[in-house]
């Protein structure tokens, strides 16, 4: 049994591996699972039994390069606490900010691509709200509870975990309308918008101001915003 399950892990691998060249060259509408089939020298049925669509191919790509960052990896390492918390909002808001200002236009696509899942079948967002769930939710929650447990912030609904849900759904809505050439919304106060976005989220989720205060301003040991916990997050 270990040796087929080394097998069917190695196989795996394999198909990842032709799978990132793939959507590299083409991108994700010009990639079929034919030809990634094609590229890891396997049939396409065997490629269906480790991933039955390409969405759930290009998901998992995602999710492994997230769990491949090192800056995040220094971020769940943390213990959880009011500090993380700010940490991981300010960092998810940075990226997301980040992404609307440089002309990383691979990120974009993947933006691009999960709005248009939520419009069409929503297979895609679906499967990548389930990576962030397990990558980085549990990680908020646990932050929030402890932010909680200290005096820090008040409970604010029944499940933490819209919470984190309802701050990402915040900033992928903001960075939606910068978009466009045109943006089709102007914020004003430009140079505050990061930390307003954050106080506002922070806000939302029940820290209180004496909290916010105190760890809002201060710069991390590393650099969050760096991190690829918020992808398409």
């Amino acid at each position: 049994m270990s040796s087929l399950r080394m097998t069917g892990d190695l196989r795996r691998e394999l198909i990842l591996s032709a799978a990132k060249q793939c959507f590299a060259r083409h991108g994700f509408a010009g990639t079929t699972t034919k030809s990634v089939a094609t590229a890891a020298s396997i049939s396409e049925a065997l490629l269906f039994k480790h991933f039955p669509t390409k969405a759930a191919l290009y998901a998992e790509i995602l999710a492994e390069a997230c769990e491949a960052d090192p800056a995040l990896h220094r971020l769940l390492d943390r213990e959880p606490s009011t500090e993380t918390l700010v940490i991981l909002v300010r960092g998810m808001v940075r990226h997301f900010l980040n992404v609307s200002a440089s002309p990383d236009q691979q990120e974009a696509q993947r933006l691009r691509l999960m709005v248009s899942s939520q419009l069409d079948d929503g297979e895609f967002a679906r499967l990548l709200y389930e990576k962030i769930r397990d990558l980085i939710g549990r990680a908020f929650t646990a932050s929030l509870e402890q932010a909680i447990a200290e005096g820090d912030a008040e409970r604010v609904g029944r499940d933490p975990l819209n919470l984190f849900w309802f701050a990402h759904h915040t900033v992928l809505m903001l960075v939606l309308t910068r978009f466009p050439s045109v943006p089709a919304l102007s914020y004003g106060g430009e140079p505050d918008l990061e930390r307003q976005i954050c106080e506002f989220i922070l806000r939302g989720i029940g820290l209180n101001a004496a909290a916010i205060a105190l760890h809002l301003d201060r710069e991390p040991v590393f650099n969050a915003a760096q991190t690829s916990a918020a992808e398409s997050a």
